[in-house]
């Protein structure tokens, strides 16, 4: 039997609603057939999933599990997969026309490659409009030090790409990660091999109101949002003995890079359990030396006096204290002659 350039997985729990969406988008790929498998994760679904799926008995291969979480999907379907490349989709999203050809041609110009990572947009399933997210296009390798490093961040599932090779060499996906296993492999491998970014739309990423991972910030429920961060902490918990081991633990770009997931977890339990002012000001101070240089000096001193200030006025009139330190410092820059700086404008 031929061996497949690029294996499919899709990974399903209760999504019978939309898996064909998501499989039919695979097939009317222009990529030839022969060149391709797919393979469907069934993690325990207790909807119509399967009745689904089998009727594409002769394109698709259908394995189901015991419900074990994202993680868990990954790494059975890993273990099947035999294409040279692993292109991952949620059975909840689907592919926009022209997303393998595409992804492929990257990988054929390097067979050092290891991921490949585009844009997407936002799918509201309610009104079937598209919205493209903004993306910060991060390529090459985490091998060497370097300022790239610090703005890379992970993508969704489906619109990430693997060289089987590299996935092999990282450790099996943590399976205590119900959610964010897509993270943990898209942090890790660029310290493996080097990575290339594509700026096109290539997938459509369904808000549909009940996903594992997405949620608008303004409504995300508590108990969600408390997972997210528990999973959040078995990433960074996983990943940084895995850097020291490899020989990036030194390394203060690693550091610094670390630290940002940190301050994103901060964040994320703020929201949940405010912060005192002493901890907000230690958390603001954490906020400034992570970004460094990347901040310019007068918005470092509007980040210092905003968190100074908040120490007095109490956290919940930071937006308000920051409001007042912003329109000081715009007055006095006026007077002096100041111009506007490029830096970041906001701070954490």
């Amino acid at each position: 039997m031929k061996v497949p350039t690029v294996t499919v997985l899709i990974d399903a729990y209760n999504y019978g609603r939309f898996i064909e969406e998501a499989v039919e988008s695979v097939l009317g790929q222009d990529f030839p057939a022969e060149e391709m498998e797919i393979l469907v994760v069934d993690d325990g679904s207790t909807d119509d999933t399967a009745e689904r799926v089998k009727k594409y008995s002769e394109r698709v291969q259908y394995f189901r599990k015991a419900n074990g979480g994202q993680a868990s999907a990954f790494n059975f379907g890993f273990g099947k997969a035999r294409g040279e490349i692993v292109a991952l989709l949620d059975a909840d999203d689907y592919w926009l026309p022209g997303k393998l050809r595409r992804v492929v041609e990257e990988f054929q110009k390097s067979s050092g490659l290891g991921m490949v990572y585009h844009q997407y947009a936002l799918l509201d399933d309610a009104t079937k409009s598209l919205k493209k997210v903004d993306f910060k296009v991060v390529s090459g390798s985490f091998t060497a030090a370097g300022d790239e490093l610090f703005w890379y961040d992970p993508h969704p599932t489906s619109c990430t790409s693997y060289r089987r090779k590299f996935l092999e060499r990282l450790p099996p996906v943590p399976e205590e990660l119900r959610i964010l296993a897509d993270v943990w492999i898209g942090l890790l491998i660029p310290f493996v091999a080097p990575i290339q970014a594509v700026p096109e739309c290539l997938m459509a990423y369904r808000i549909h109101g009940k996903n594992l991972y997405y949620g608008e910030e303004t409504e995300l429920a508590s108990e969600s949002r408390r997972k997210r961060i528990a999973m959040a902490q078995i990433v960074l918990e996983g990943m940084e003995p895995w850097l020291r081991e490899h020989g990036f633990g030194q390394r203060r770009d690693v550091r610094a890079f670390l630290d940002r997931l940190v301050l994103y977890e901060e964040k994320e339990r703020f929201i949940l359990e405010p912060p005192g002012r002493v901890r907000y000001f230690r958390h603001q101070m954490f906020y400034d030396r992570c970004y460094g240089k990347h901040l310019t000096w007068r918005l470092r001193m509007i980040n210092f006096v905003t968190a100074v200030a908040t120490v007095a006025a109490g956290y919940e009139r930071r937006d308000r204290v920051r409001e007042w330190v912003e329109g000081a410092a715009r007055k006095i820059g006026r007077s002096l002659g100041w111009t506007k700086g490029n830096s970041p404008s906001t701070s954490s």
